[in-house]
């Protein structure tokens, strides 16, 4: 969604590279880029006007003038700007002191209420939380039944004693979902609510009733982050109407302008909570304003990364392949099992597009990892599972015709058998060298990535003696002068200089004082 203004901003930051000093022509000139690019991305103005009024302040200020990267310095002020309109420091959710925690979801039809309530009940469940999902949005033909499929999808349970379709109360329906909580030992419980296509009184009042009747601790009012400023105007709304305590951004992974999502914290004064970025349920998180301000500046957002692969990836079962890289048999007892588990594990973490987006400079190669075919994984998959248990312990026994057994199995060209296996040995033995401390393959020893005693020793190359001229004066006058300089060498000391008796020789006066 922030492509565009990442490639703005990106744009701007490189003219402003290898000027030691910035002139007061200079920070004008990123400013009006910077204004451009926020404008475009469709930023309420009057954030515009804030943003580049304090960015222009501290460019101005001695952080800018007396550093030695000045471009370095005005990135690190736009990257705090940018973490200060987006809400400053991360906000929890806030549980209630006696059980149930009770969060309403308040916004318009169409913004994804319904399944973000799937989201959120899933993500608490990860949290180590029992939720339980209220249908109280009886309006909508179908939103019970939608709830409740959502809801068996997330593995989390539902309260949904009406049908709906303009049958039932909402009011009730909530106020009873407390008590079959405490029943049922429910710690949370998310009430889904009833949207409208624009602000009218009657839901207003309605979300206002509902609020009233459970007394939520937290009302998250959800907006589709693709709705441009109307998104502003319709947060302004349920803020003065029923109120909110923060924020959930809905189709974040969408390719319209994400400026409505930069605006809405400085404008209603409440923080982002969380963010859905995709179709699934497993693609929701807690929002992190630095990590965003980091993803669109192009810095990568490795923590979130991280903590992706911290879900995923057993502690266990990394320490067994790194025991198996780092035998002295040289990695032969990685085998392809294991190698499609490790491919397995990090097709867990979701799409291989967005994993590489969070890399620092990947936006670079921006369309590059767009038409990156996540089939691929799949088709590689296929192929070793085609293989006999004895072939994957043993890839070297694989010949012409078991590639050709292999590759009819898996449906793909003899070649694409043939060019994993040479890959995978490839690939083991790099990964071995590395897990040895032998550092990267054909590069020489970095700190911190081994490579020391193994590598090759770096060849001195001899020196050029120097050239002589090509005058026969010039060149006699300069061998007379080299004969000359090589007598006193000899006749003196060190460095050319006048012999010294060692028993008459005295330090100078200004050297006396440090013996």
């Amino acid at each position: 969604m922030f492509d565009t203004l990442s490639d703005r901003l990106s744009a701007t930051f490189k003219n402003l590279r290898g000027k030691g000093r910035l002139s007061e022509a200079d920070i004008d000139a990123t400013a009006r880029e910077i204004r451009i690019a926020l404008l475009e991305a469709d930023v309420a103005l009057p954030v515009v006007r804030a943003f580049i009024a304090n960015v222009k302040e501290r460019a101005r200020g001695v952080e800018v003038s007396q550093a030695l990267n000045p471009a370095q310095q005005v990135v690190k002020i736009v990257n705090e700007e940018l973490v200060a309109i987006l809400g400053g420091e991360t906000r929890r959710l806030r549980f209630a002191k006696t059980a149930p925690t009770v969060i309403m979801l308040a916004g318009l039809q169409g913004a994804g209420k319904t399944t973000l309530a799937g989201k959120l009940g899933l993500w608490l469940k990860g949290q180590g939380h029992s939720p339980l999902l209220v249908a109280c949005d009886l309006q909508r033909p179908n939103a019970v039944n939608q709830l409740s499929v959502v809801a068996e999808r997330a593995g989390v349970a539902v309260y949904a004693p009406e049908p709906g379709n303009g049958v039932g109360d909402p009011v009730q329906v909530a106020k009873d979902s407390i008590e079959f909580a405490k029943a049922k030992v429910h710690d949370i419980v998310i009430v889904d609510t009833a949207g409208r296509l624009g602000i009218d009184q009657e839901l207003m009042q309605q979300a206002a009733d509902i609020r009233d009747a459970v007394s939520p601790d937290e009302i998250l009012f959800v907006v589709d982050a693709m709705i441009g400023q109307d998104a502003v105007n319709t947060a302004e709304a349920f803020r003065d109407g029923v109120g909110f305590d923060g924020v959930v951004l809905s189709k974040l992974d969408g390719d319209a302008r994400g400026g409505a999502a930069l605006s809405i914290a400085h404008v209603t004064g409440k923080q982002v909570m969380f963010a859905s970025n995709g179709e699934k349920l497993e693609d929701f998180d807690a929002f992190h304003p630095d990590r965003m301000a980091s993803r669109i500046l192009d810095m990568g957002d490795l923590l979130t990364l991280i903590e992706q692969a911290e879900k995923t990836f057993s502690q266990e079962e990394a320490a067994k392949m790194a025991s198996k890289l780092q035998s002295s048999k040289g990695g032969k007892d990685f085998t392809l099992d294991d190698f499609l588990a490790q491919m397995e594990q990090v097709r867990k973490m979701g799409s291989i597009s967005k994993l590489l987006g969070m890399l620092p400079g990947m936006g670079q190669i921006k369309d590059q990892i767009n038409n990156i075919d996540e089939r691929d994984i799949d088709r590689t998959a296929a192929i070793i599972k085609s293989m006999t248990p004895k072939e994957r312990a043993e890839p070297t026994l694989i010949n012409g015709s078991r590639r050709a057994r292999i590759a009819k199995g898996s449906g793909v060209e003899v070649s694409a058998v043939k060019s994993l296996v040479e890959r995978f040995f490839e690939a083991r033995k790099m990964m071995s060298k590395m897990a040895q401390g032998g550092g990267m393959p054909g590069m020489p020893g970095l700190p911190g990535m081994g490579g020391g005693p193994g590598r090759q020793k770096k060849q001195v190359k001899q020196a050029k003696g120097k050239r002589k001229s090509g005058n026969p004066m010039k060149r006699k006058a300069e061998e007379a002068a080299a004969a000359e300089r090589r007598e006193q060498a000899a006749q003196g000391g060190a460095f050319g200089l006048p012999a010294q008796d060692d028993k008459n020789f005295e330090l100078p006066d200004e050297f006396k004082k440090f013996m």
